[in-house]
């Protein structure tokens, strides 16, 4: 007996130590902050898991995200909006935002910005992707280019960052850059309302529509839903992908009605499309 507990308890307390040591070091990785907000009190879903409600900031220690890439979703618990997913970066010890404003197709709005290590430790970059894109970047107040745009050697402090593009809604950012990082800013530009409702008035004869071409815009998810009816929540009868032309068969404010290529007719947002004569 004394011989097998000289055998079994070595190798107990080398599991426990090894148990241990897997605690501590699972517990010690790297995490980032994540912070979301809405116009709309919405559910927080991370890799497809509820982590809570809007407005939400995992900024303690213990709530911390694990670093890497994450699917981001916000879903309003009120209205028939169509909810907000998107993929996120979590840098350690960096605080990654999303804000979403929720509102009729074309016109919701929404930025995300991220923190990226970069090899450079004494430089700071500032990268804009917009939807549209082609949107003028203005950093400080001064105009920088057009998205999408990476500025390089950017002051490691506090900066305001505006996107602005004729027939959409400014977006103002307030941003702070950090040496060694790379901020990465997504931007969901929204029509404005002004336009749309301007736009929804003008009628135009089937043969101009005839004339015209749509084009499938750069998507968060690499496709565009076609619906049956120009309205959030409508039987969904297709998908389109980027690049891709179709005919223009009508339009209403926020929509474009097209033809598949099997002859099914349906409507898409047109935040995520162009016409084309």
């Amino acid at each position: 007996m004394k011989k097998l507990l000289f055998v079994v308890l070595p190798l107990l307390l080398a599991f426990v130590v090894c148990a241990i040591l897997i605690f501590l070091f699972s517990s010690n990785k790297p995490k980032g902050a994540l912070q979301a907000t809405s116009n709309l009190k919405s559910k927080v879903y991370l890799d497809g898991k509820l982590i809570g409600e809007t407005p939400l900031c995992k900024c303690e220690l213990k709530d911390m995200i694990a670093i890497g890439d994450h699917i981001i979703r916000l879903v309003p618990e009120k209205g028939s909006f169509e909810p907000f997913e998107q993929k996120i970066t979590i840098s350690s010890k960096v605080l990654s935002v999303i804000n979403r404003n929720f509102a009729d197709t074309g016109i919701a709005n929404a930025s995300l910005i991220s923190l990226i290590t970069i090899p450079d430790k004494q430089d700071a970059q500032v990268s804009v992707v917009s939807f549209p894109n082609g949107t003028q970047v203005y950093l400080d107040n001064n105009l920088v280019g057009q998205s999408p745009l990476l500025l390089k050697h950017i002051t490691d402090s506090e900066h305001e960052l505006k996107l602005s593009r004729e027939g959409y809604k400014d977006i103002i950012v307030r941003i702070r850059t950090i040496l060694g990082y790379k901020l990465e800013a997504l931007v969901f530009l929204g029509i404005d309302p002004q336009i749309a409702t301007a736009s929804a008035t003008l009628t135009s004869t089937p043969s101009s529509l005839l004339q015209d071409k749509i084009v499938i815009l750069d998507t968060p998810t690499g496709f565009l839903r076609v619906r049956e009816d120009a309205i959030l929540g409508a039987l969904e009868v297709g998908q389109v992908k980027p690049g891709e032309k179709y005919d223009l068969l009508d339009e209403k404010t926020g929509w474009y009605q097209i033809k598949l290529t099997n002859g099914q007719k349906g409507w898409i947002s047109s935040q995520y499309a162009k016409k084309q004569p």
